[in-house]
């Protein structure tokens, strides 16, 4: 299937490693130019190198984007080859925290790198999406928006900030031939979570080999309707679809991926 995304030219925040680094490779691969954003630029320019490599067209964008200098930078950067037409505001962090250890200090933290940062790539490139009347809009967010837990409560706060924020914006966006939605992944096998269960699992009973590690995760921790964790190609191939030309018909939505993890019809 033709996504249309040839001459379209993204820029994938955070994606120097993980989940980014999927999105932009998918993206590459499907005919878009991409902009590699992270705040190392070793990471950032050996991934574009491998797309560059792989026959696809890479740039790259470095900066802290909870700072607004580094965001006018990476801004900067990202344009100097040409207009976005895609934006995905990927990049996040979270404390491994709870309701007497998140601060309001880590609570400010959190809303900066993972709420107002992304409202500095929307206010610095949207407008000029609107302005050619085309663009995609894509934040990604998480199912503890919906349906939190005891842990982590900054984090997902934040990520229904982030829910949040791109639905108001895609109504803003009627009209515009710009669309404003939402991947909400589930639990995903990055390789940092790989190397927390493989520590975690002896404490939990599940054994030494990676597929028993696996299931007893999704059992005990983040039970799904297909029994096991995600991939980040997986994501990322939701990612490309709402940017695709197919994805022209959706706005303010939420497409979750995520195995059946959040259960609700709505």
């Amino acid at each position: 299937m033709d996504m249309q995304l040839s001459g379209k030219r993204a820029l994938v925040t955070g994606s120097s490693a993980g989940l980014g680094e999927a999105m932009v490779r998918m993206l590459a691969a499907e005919g878009a130019d991409v902009v590699v954003h992270g705040r190392d630029r070793a990471r950032a320019e050996a991934i574009a190198g491998a797309i560059v490599a792989s026959g696809g067209r890479a740039d790259v964008a470095i900066g802290d984007l909870a700072r607004r200098d580094e965001a006018e930078a990476v801004v900067a950067q990202a344009l100097a080859g040409g207009e976005i037409d895609i934006l995905v505001n990927n990049a996040g962090h979270y404390h491994h925290l709870d309701w007497h250890t998140a601060t309001p200090e880590k609570w400010a933290e959190t809303y900066e790198i993972n709420v107002i940062s992304a409202v500095r790539m929307i206010q610095a490139i949207v407008p000029a999406m609107v302005g050619r009347g085309w663009g995609r809009v894509i934040q990604i967010g998480g199912g503890l928006a919906s349906q939190p837990i005891p842990m982590q409560p900054d984090y997902e706060a934040s990520l229904a900030a982030r829910h949040n924020l791109a639905v108001s914006l895609a109504r803003r966006l009627k009209d515009t031939g710009v669309t404003s939605n939402i991947v909400s992944p589930g639990a995903i096998l990055v390789p940092a979570v790989k190397e927390l269960l493989e520590k975690i699992a002896p404490a939990h009973g599940w054994g030494d080999r990676w597929e028993d590690i696996e299931s007893g995760c999704v059992k005990d921790m983040v039970p799904n309707d297909i029994g096991r964790l995600g991939r980040p190609e997986e994501i990322a191939a939701a990612v490309v679809y709402l940017a695709s030309g197919h994805g022209a018909y959706i706005s303010g939505a939420t497409l979750r991926v995520d195995g059946g993890t959040i259960r609700s019809a709505f």
